[in-house]
């Protein structure tokens, strides 16, 4: 690989290699330490296809998510079936991995903007920005930016848009799945909400167990399944139909009495 060698949304190679390994060394432990990630469902990835996968998840911090999908990914890649068992797997990672996330999460401090050179596809939200609702028109070179990736690699998706649980799918996420017809990998995660603040950087619990489900790839067919149909896929693989919401999980029932008793003690101050 040349020293100076870019990937199609010009960031230099190299650079990008060198700060995965970095932030892999520092971040290991909040999966494999402070916290234990158990995995399921791994061997998955390493039969997938170089290019055009699209890997959709709910989403629960900003950054934690995505750093652990980049472990577990190198590690199985590597041959560690559900494990990420000794770091040295990232000494050569996988280069050709995006992630969606919107631009102003990105450009919100310094730490997002090297994170954002690990891969993200930045795009501006049509819904929300700067903690108000919006509407507006879906930028084409948003759309372009993920064609490109999934040409040239893996990207991950969190279809929801945003951390809170069982909000509504987004539709553009069908849409891209309908016109460029990639692998579609499910991935639901949880334990991360408990073990992180929102943004996924502060340890906010220890001695939390995380979990992530790889499932078997979404059997689409592109040319004639409606929108509506590939939204209802994927609320359920992910786990965000409204379905689950009767099956509460009991680490869901924990972190609300927390709320609680906090609420609690403010009231008697």
């Amino acid at each position: 690989m040349g020293l100076f060698k870019r990937n199609p949304f010009g960031h230099i190679l190299f650079l990008k290699k060198w700060l995965i390994r970095i932030m892999g060394a520092l971040t290991h432990r909040r999966f494999r330490g402070f916290n234990e990630l158990q995995i399921e469902g791994s061997e998955i990835i390493k039969d997938l296809p170089e290019t055009n996968v699209l890997f959709i998840s709910n989403h629960q911090t900003y950054f934690a998510d995505v750093v652990a999908m980049f472990h577990v990914f190198n590690a199985s890649l590597k041959g560690r079936v559900d494990s990420i068992k000794n770091v040295g797997y990232l000494w050569q990672p996988k280069l050709n991995v995006y992630y969606v996330a919107a631009k102003e999460t990105m450009k919100s401090g310094f730490l997002p903007k090297v994170l954002a050179y690990a891969g993200s596809i930045s795009i501006e939200r049509t819904w929300r920005a700067a903690g108000k609702d919006v509407n507006r028109q879906v930028k084409m070179s948003d759309i372009s930016n993920i064609k490109k990736a999934l040409d040239d690699g893996w990207v991950i998706t969190f279809p929801q848009g945003t951390t809170t649980p069982f909000k509504p799918i987004r539709k553009g996420t069908a849409h891209i799945i309908k016109q460029y017809r990639p692998i579609v990998v499910p991935i639901v995660i949880d334990g991360f909400r408990r073990s992180f603040d929102k943004k996924g950087i502060r340890i906010k619990k220890k001695n939390i167990l995380q979990t992530m489900e790889i499932k078997k790839p979404l059997e689409i067919d592109y040319d004639n399944e409606p929108i509506a149909s590939i939204v209802e896929k994927i609320e359920y693989s992910i786990e965000q139909h409204p379905s689950f919401l009767k099956v509460i999980p009991m680490e869901e029932l924990q972190a609300q009495e927390e709320l609680n008793q906090l609420r609690r003690w403010s009231a008697e101050d």
